[in-house]
């Protein structure tokens, strides 16, 4: 049983699987303090303070029983705030791909069939396509 359970890690990739959400975790939390400890703050010298991530335009306020207030608002401080997040986030990933000279798989050279305009490898004879021929040059 154990020795089954070692080939299915081995043969499966579940080993490079269980690295892979690791390296993920651990560059999530480099990305984010990037974020928080070092562009937030100067960003903060730019956008006014006073809480704009909690703005929001009431819509509608209640009073329950006990005297709590419950509001209906749209809450447009924190959905710039969430864009502000994604762009930052998404900038300092593209960065950190760029530094590690990480390539992209879309490098990979095409040519067009001339029957039905599919795009496939250039050192193809058949289109995956329409399976028409490709002219021998």
């Amino acid at each position: 049983m154990l020795q089954d359970y070692r080939d299915f890690v081995l043969k499966t990739n579940t080993l490079a699987l269980a690295i892979g959400v690791i390296i993920g975790a651990a560059t999530a939390k480099l990305v984010s303090s990037i974020v928080d400890d070092l562009f937030m703050p100067m960003i903060s010298l730019v956008i006014p303070q006073g809480g704009w991530a909690s703005a929001q335009w009431v819509l509608s306020k209640s009073v329950d029983a006990s005297g709590q207030v419950s509001l209906n608002a749209i809450k447009y401080g924190h959905f710039i705030s969430a864009i502000i997040d994604f762009l930052l986030i998404s900038f300092i990933v593209f960065v950190m791909t760029k530094f590690l000279g990480v390539k992209s798989s879309a490098t990979t050279k095409t040519k067009e069939c001339p029957q039905c305009l599919e795009n496939v490898p250039v050192n193809a004879k058949k289109c995956r396509a329409c399976c028409s021929e490709f002219a021998t040059t």
